[in-house]
């Protein structure tokens, strides 16, 4: 890293900031704050509502960048001072409805009286006149500074548009009409604003669910401690029906914890020693004693929220789209305004009182607040909402790219199966040697093997209760691709493969043996064979048990539409098509190695373009890279799941795969609709400006009215279940 980079990423500072109430506005508070003095950049993120400050600077001059927006700025993290540490918890503050809109109210008041006054007194008086006034620049007060800015500035938005219709409604004397609009753009800003806030608040609930304080055992003594104030290595003690504060290993304790926060799960998981528990997750049992083994922001519950947040700032295509044509979209608007002023007037010998007010009209119905608002409530919705059940997903581009997936690939170990081998079959061939006698020979041989499927047999004569690991075990040997040999008692015993009893010639070595060893193996499981020189002693088959839920997944991929699902393993052609064909794939590819899985995963690219890649989030990472979009599974407490897939599942579930499909493809089809929508309501009102029957009312109604079915259209993405 050079030093410069060093040196700004050194200076990062991260805040909350309260009071955005569109895009625009963040962007132009984005833009003010890299002209503060001191300031090297500036990114805001306005789907979380939080700007990324890199250099020096005060909170005061932050608020001053963005004080025509009345925004309040909150350090996210403690500040730190040469003497000390202000620690300043991020806490928004609970503003009474008629407190927070008193200004919006207090107008709504003026303009009921100067309608009123209309009717007794009539168009022309002063008094009406005087009231229309107060009622637009008391609701408008912001609008106006913000317009005027932009107009000396020569920078033009909707902010823009609004105050030179207002301006210009003013002037031909619509004082009642334009007092109006002035009072439903407030109305549409507050609503936009509520919106924007009922989306991320999926993610501000996350923040809660994790509690401040935690119970520590330190000198002897059981103290209440900040988590911020926790350090690695401190033993928690949890009791029933506390929530855990921190994430840690269990060193002392049984219980069962609801980890739904974390992971979705809805059943309870069994904690004991050495098992990890994560921040935010219930205990609901017994006292648990805790090994603090991260600080709280690595928590995997801070990860989260950091990786949503950050999630719901990325750009996606329609969102980059919408910022792109709505940057030459309100230059347009205001050069068409102009025109429909100005050109029947000169040319047709129109009214200039009619035509000016077209204009106006013109510059109301192009406000393009519903356009721009249509794709960041979207997707700050799904990615709030799959998070609070347990799907990770990176950015608004994975989220519009898994909708649009048409064939899923899936890793077969730890994906499909759970990536635990057990044992199936132990069957006794010869009778010069015990059943029981004969698995503690090959558990106390496999004890000492570094095989991955020692341990399924090793777990198997546990079970048993057989006792292996005093047995002496002399002249032991790995023999490379076939298997191992040891001998006990002054025998010598070989465990391995059937091609090695093959190439040892042992006698019993017949035709029938083989194909009862093939009938195996083509159910899917390993087999391995025990014997002496002689004889063989005993065949023993493991197998990694298929997922219950592997066959259901499958299916309801299939009902969902997804075209292709192909599972892809480095296993052999029998116990591949056994597994596939029990779970139900379309495809199956078998004895693969990493780089064939890439060459699969680009010739799937090539023929379906948008394919999805299932696996451990560790292995086969070229091939969850080489896809459109890398799922990993079990990304609670994994980093590497967490940091390399575009999208985790939290729990070491398949059940949410069906799930995060459906809901993007919903997010995909709403941000469309929204797209369709608000340009479609734009270019119908514009229409009537042809009859001249365009007028202010019209023009702030159908803006309004499509900000808020945008708005709430967005919202129910909140509300998609599994």
């Amino acid at each position: 890293m050079n030093d410069t980079v060093k040196s700004v990423t050194e200076h990062k500072h991260v805040y909350r900031v309260e009071g955005f109430s569109c895009a625009n506005c963040a962007g132009k508070f984005e833009k003010n704050v890299k002209q503060i003095p001191g300031v090297e950049d500036a990114k805001v993120n306005f789907g979380a509502s939080k700007i990324n400050v890199f250099g020096n600077t005060t909170i005061e001059e932050l608020e001053k960048a963005g004080a025509f927006e009345n925004l309040k700025v909150v350090p996210e993290k403690p500040i730190q001072h040469t003497s000390q540490t202000v620690q300043k918890d991020y806490i928004e503050e609970k503003i009474p409805f008629y407190k927070k809109h008193s200004t919006l109210l207090t107008s709504i008041m003026f303009l009921f009286f100067g309608y009123l006054s209309l009717f007794v007194n009539g168009e022309g008086n002063l008094i009406t006149t005087l009231l229309f006034l107060a009622s637009m620049l008391i609701g408008g007060l912001s609008l106006f500074r913000v317009g005027l800015q932009n107009l000396i500035r020569l920078e033009f938005d909707m902010k823009t548009l609004m105050t030179v219709a207002v301006i210009g409604g003013a002037i031909i004397g619509e004082w009642a009409e334009v007092a109006v609009v002035v009072i439903l753009f407030a109305i549409s800003e507050a609503l936009e604003r509520f919106s924007m806030d009922r989306a991320r608040q999926s993610i501000r609930s996350l923040m809660d669910i994790a509690p401040k304080e935690a119970l520590v055992r330190r000198n002897g003594q059981e103290l209440k401690v900040h988590v911020n104030d926790i350090v690695v290595g401190d033993i928690m003690l949890v009791k029933p029906g506390q929530k855990i504060a921190m994430d840690g290993l269990v060193v002392n304790g049984y219980s069962a914890v609801n980890q739904a926060a974390i992971t979705g799960e809805s059943v309870p998981v069994e904690k004991s020693i050495d098992d990890n528990v994560y921040a935010g997750t219930l205990n609901e049992e017994g006292i648990l004693e805790v090994e603090i083994t991260k600080l709280v922001e690595d928590t995997t519950i801070s990860k989260i929220i950091h990786l949503v947040e950050e999630a719901q700032g990325e750009r996606a295509p329609a969102q980059a789209f919408i910022d792109k044509f709505a940057k030459y979209y309100t230059p347009i608007i205001m050069i068409v305004a102009a025109l429909v002023a100005i050109i029947p007037p000169l040319l047709f010998g129109g009214s200039w009182e009619t035509w000016v007010y077209q204009g106006l009209a013109v510059l109301v119905v192009g406000c393009p607040c519903a356009l721009v608002i249509s794709t960041p409530i979207s997707i700050v919705s799904a990615i709030g909402n799959a998070a609070k059940k347990g799907v990770l997903i990176k950015g608004g581009i994975y989220l519009e790219e898994m909708g649009s997936i048409k064939a899923i690939a899936f890793d077969k170990t730890g994906t499909l199966t759970k990536g635990v081998p057990i044992v199936t079959n132990f069957e006794l061939l010869n009778q010069q040697i015990e059943g029981k006698e004969l698995l503690s020979v090959i558990a106390a041989l496999e004890y000492r093997s570094q095989h991955p499927l020692a341990s399924a047999i090793m777990k198997k004569a546990e079970e048993e209760n057989i006792a292996y690991a005093h047995i002496r075990v002399e002249d032991f040997s790995s023999i490379t691709g076939r298997g191992i040999e040891g001998t006990v008692n002054g025998t010598t015993y070989y465990i391995g493969s059937p091609q090695l009893f093959s190439e040892l010639f042992v006698p019993d070595f017949t035709q029938a043996f083989e194909d009862k060893v093939k009938y195996l193996q083509n159910q899917g499981k390993t087999v391995m064979i025990i014997g002496a020189e002689q004889h063989i002693l005993g065949i023993i088959a493991v197998a990694d048990e298929v997922r219950e839920t592997s066959k259901e997944v499958i299916q309801k991929l299939n009902q969902l539409g997804i075209k292709k699902t192909i599972m892809l393993t480095g296993d052999n052609k029998g116990t591949a098509d056994a597994i596939g064909a029990s779970v139900g794939v379309s495809d199956i590819q078998s004895e693969l190695l990493p780089q064939d899985k890439l060459d699969y995963m680009k010739q799937l690219r090539s023929e379906f373009g948008n394919v999805a890649m299932v696996g451990d989030g560790v292995n086969d990472a070229p091939a969850l890279a080489a896809s459109t979009v890398g799922i990993a599974m079990g990304g609670a407490g994994t980093d590497t799941a967490l940091e390399t897939a575009d999208i985790a599942l939290m729990a070491d579930d398949l059940r949410k795969l069906p799930f995060t499909v459906k809901l993007s493809r919903k997010a995909l089809n709403i941000i469309k609709a929204n797209i369709t929508f608000a340009i479609a309501i734009k270019f119908i009102a514009l229409l009537l400006v042809i009859p001249g029957w365009l007028t202010l009312w019209i023009a702030i109604l159908s803006d309004m009215g499509a900000t808020v079915l945008v708005a709430l259209n967005s919202l129910r993405l909140i509300r998609v279940k599994e």
